[in-house]
Formats: C-alpha cells, sequence, structure tokens
C-alpha cells in the first residue's frame, strides 16, 4: 500500500515544482499600485516622442500639452482630485489605475464638472504609465501619425 502511494505523490511533487518554476504565460506590465499616485504633483516637464513639438494644440480638451508645465495635480486615495494649471485654471477630476489595458497599466481620469457623479460621466483619458517609484512618475499620451504612433511624455515630481 506504502508503494502505490509513492508514485503518485512524486508525480504531483514533480508537477508542483515545474509549475512554481515556470514562466508565467500571458503577462503584461506589473500591476502600480495605487498608492504611489496618492500626493500632490508638480508637472515638471512634457516632452515628446515621435512628434514635432506644437504638433499638438490641445490635451484633455483643456490647453496645449506646454501649459500643463508647472501644473499641480493633487490625487486622494478616494480617487477624487484637481489639477491646477500654472494660470490658475482648476479642473476637478477622478482618478485610477487601469490595470488591464493592452498597452499596460494605465493611469486613467475623467473630468467633473459641479453636480458630476463619477460613475454618471462615460469619457475620459487614458495615459500609459512608464513609470512611477512614488517619488517621480512618467506618463505617456498615444498621438496617432500617419500610420504610427507618438508620445506626448509628462514627467511628474511629487511635492
Amino acid at each position: 500500500m506504502k508503494n502505490l502511494l509513492k508514485a503518485p505523490i512524486a508525480i504531483l511533487s514533480l508537477i508542483f515544482l515545474f509549475a512554481a518554476c515556470s514562466t508565467p504565460q500571458n503577462t503584461t506590465t506589473t500591476n502600480v499600485s495605487r498608492g504611489k499616485f496618492t500626493g500632490t504633483w508638480t508637472l515638471n516637464n512634457v516632452s515628446y516622442d515621435g512628434l514635432v513639438q506644437n504638433a499638438v494644440q490641445n490635451v484633455f480638451d483643456q490647453a496645449a500639452p506646454e501649459a500643463f508645465v508647472g501644473s499641480t495635480w493633487k490625487l486622494t486615495n478616494s480617487g477624487n482630485g484637481i489639477y491646477t494649471l500654472a494660470n490658475g485654471v482648476s479642473q476637478t477630476i477622478f482618478w485610477s489605475v487601469y490595470n488591464g489595458g493592452t498597452t499596460g497599466t494605465q493611469f486613467q481620469f475623467k473630468k467633473l464638472y459641479q453636480g458630476d457623479k463619477a460613475k454618471n460621466v462615460a469619457e475620459g483619458y487614458r495615459l500609459d504609465i512608464a513609470s512611477n517609484d512614488g517619488a517621480t512618475m512618467v506618463l505617456k499620451s498615444a498621438v496617432a501619425v500617419g500610420n504610427s504612433t507618438g508620445y506626448i511624455i509628462y514627467s511628474f515630481t511629487k511635492n
């Protein structure tokens, strides 16, 4: 009886060993913790990859990308937030981290106006998360350019 159990136990042990050591399939980028986004951020720089500067005149249906340099983004853990441009114009937002995109993990937000509830706002914006170590953050916004894609790159530091 003991010998009959040894073979299946050995086989199961080998299966578990190989399963634990194998490379996971269908992986995308690592999920990013929501906690790394909470706090007050300053957008220090806007740069371009595959785009000519001033090729994009308006982002977030608000202003030119350069108008966001110096803006302050206050993000709470509840998802509520507000960004204020250097010229003093403010916009209330509801933000979250989207961990299911085909391009990887994304920062997403919806603009809210007086009386809006986030669940009732269907449109918003998604930016690819290039990096976020809790002190600095880089977000990329894809822009179609002919048959290719360029990016507006937003670089933040945490206050």
